[in-house]
């Protein structure tokens, strides 16, 4: 069973997460909360598996606290569900520990499917939030100074460049894996190993490294 915490400052909303959780048997919602400081405290008192985090709230805001929760308790996945108009958002809350990021428009078994996934150490990233970020590490690419050629990444086999390149690209599981005419669970198992091989801490360090290191 996967222990959920709701973080939101709207109750409807927070009521729309609590219903589409509890219409799945692997997932429980343990508590709620209107506001980072809340959340903060409700974590170290029940201990949920993920956290479903809005950025903006009044109050201690959902960067501040996924910084918070993280450093009390680790082990805690922080999932971010953000509108796509809080990219000035997204790095922050990114470099404050967020395992991943979706847009609230999320199709619900996108959703569910990003619980479970967080749960599992996963980083899952909804297509839009992900292309943007991609965009946005493009364009400070572009303007960084001309560096020398780099040799590339190595020790990676040809087909997990195939997907890092795709993941470059801002392109989500299903997509590589179409684009690529393979199974979703293989590319899953190849980005799993450019995380480990790269160290990346999730998608979009790998989109990031796509853009640099180019092959």
């Amino acid at each position: 069973m996967i222990r959920v915490l709701l973080v939101d400052d709207q109750h409807l909303v927070r009521a729309g997460l609590r219903m589409l959780c509890e219409s799945s048997a692997d997932l429980e919602v343990v508590g709620e909360a209107a506001e980072g400081g809340e959340a903060v405290r409700l974590v170290e008192r029940l201990a949920p598996d993920v956290v479903l985090m809005d950025l903006r709230m009044p109050g201690v805001d959902g960067i501040t606290a996924t910084a918070r929760i993280l450093a009390s308790r680790p082990a805690t996945r922080v999932l971010v569900l953000t509108t796509f108009d809080d990219d000035e958002h997204l790095y922050p809350a990114l470099d404050a520990g967020a395992q991943g990021f979706l847009g609230k428009d999320a199709p619900p078994e996108e959703l569910l499917d990003a619980i479970r996934r967080t749960a599992a150490g996963e980083s899952p990233f909804s297509g839009p939030v992900l292309r943007r970020l991609v965009d946005a590490a493009r364009a400070a690419h572009r303007a960084e100074p001309a560096a020398p050629p780099r040799q590339g990444l190595p020790g990676l086999t040809d087909r997990e460049r195939d997907v890092l390149a795709l993941v470059g690209e801002g392109l989500s599981n299903a997509e590589v894996a179409a684009r690529l005419h393979v199974a979703v669970s293989t590319v899953k198992t190849h980005v799993a190993a450019l995380l480990d091989k790269t160290g990346a801490a999730n998608r979009v360090r790998l989109a990031v490294l796509a853009i640099r290191d180019p092959r």
